[in-house]
């Protein structure tokens, strides 16, 4: 008897462990809890994180050192410490820039997206259009977008379209010549057991071809993500009414370098967080990667 009732009382309490249990993982939501916590640190080391931040911390180190004892003006090349006190009294314009350029460069990357696979798919349904496809497409590609801007500003006008053109110029040939080549690299065992069967290929596209593309596009997005921002701010430096373009275009003009430089921190922290958003998506898209 007494051991049927120990029995009872833990299978009683396991109720009262999930219900903690799930009030823990709800409390994860806001806060750590204090037994993950150092695994969390501990991971943070693993993984030389705590590296990567004191190379930093001594890369800024060593320019307020240069430029103190160097006594180099501001005009010409101002200290981390003049930087980041202009950062912080002027983040909320600089951050309401950044959602300017951001809006433009993720419309800008999408568009170059849809247009990149688009042709690749037309490709690989089609042959015969490669030779012209590849041609126009390496033909826009040679053509230097810094010639194409000033165009675009002038048809366009100041706004977002102009710039999200030419973001989409910048990404459209890396996702075309991955997209390609991962509908290509397809096992040809496979494609002639899916044929055997008397699959079409659209069947044989979406089976076999649209799996295996997909690490090789999100391969290209990791390169092409950071490099719509770069686009929408290009563009922006040849016409525009917001953004952190013209904010830079504006401090340059002014030699106010605190503000170049803290405007190309925040365009920095812009970049990064677009490059780990497509690894996120990356990661949970092909989780078996």
């Amino acid at each position: 008897m007494a051991s049927e009732k120990i029995t009872h009382d833990a299978t009683s309490a396991v109720p009262g462990t999930k219900k903690i249990s799930r009030f823990r993982r709800f409390k994860g939501f806001f806060f750590f809890s204090a037994s993950s916590a150092p695994s969390a640190v501990k991971s943070f080391f693993r993984r030389g994180n705590w590296s990567g931040v004191g190379l930093l911390v001594g890369v800024l180190v060593l320019w307020e050192t240069v430029v103190q004892l160097s006594n180099t003006p501001a005009y010409l090349f101002p200290a981390p410490t003049a930087v980041f006190r202009y950062l912080f009294l002027h983040l909320a314009d600089l951050l309401l820039a950044g959602s300017v350029t951001l809006f433009e460069a993720v419309a800008g990357l999408v568009l170059g997206t849809a247009v990149g696979l688009a042709l690749a798919v037309l490709i690989t349904f089609w042959q015969q259009l490669e030779q012209g496809v590849m041609s126009l497409a390496i033909l826009i590609k040679s053509t230097p977008i810094i010639a194409i801007a000033p165009i675009l500003t002038i048809w366009l006008g100041f706004g977002p379209a102009p710039k999200v053109i030419v973001t989409a110029l910048l990404t459209f040939f890396p996702v075309l010549i991955n997209a390609l080549t991962g509908f290509r690299s397809v096992d040809g065992a496979l494609l002639d057991w899916l044929r055997s069967l008397n699959a079409t290929p659209q069947e044989i596209f979406l089976q076999a071809r649209w799996p295996g593309a997909r690490p090789y596009l999100f391969a290209a997005l990791r390169v092409v993500g950071p490099l719509a921002l770069i686009g929408a701010v290009v563009a922006e430096w040849m016409g525009a009414s917001s953004g952190l373009g013209r904010a830079m275009w504006l401090a340059y003009t002014n030699l106010n370098m605190p503000a170049l430089f803290a405007a190309v921190f925040v365009l920095t922290g812009l970049s990064t967080a677009v490059y780990q958003t497509i690894v996120w998506l990356e990661k949970r898209f092909l989780f078996w990667e």
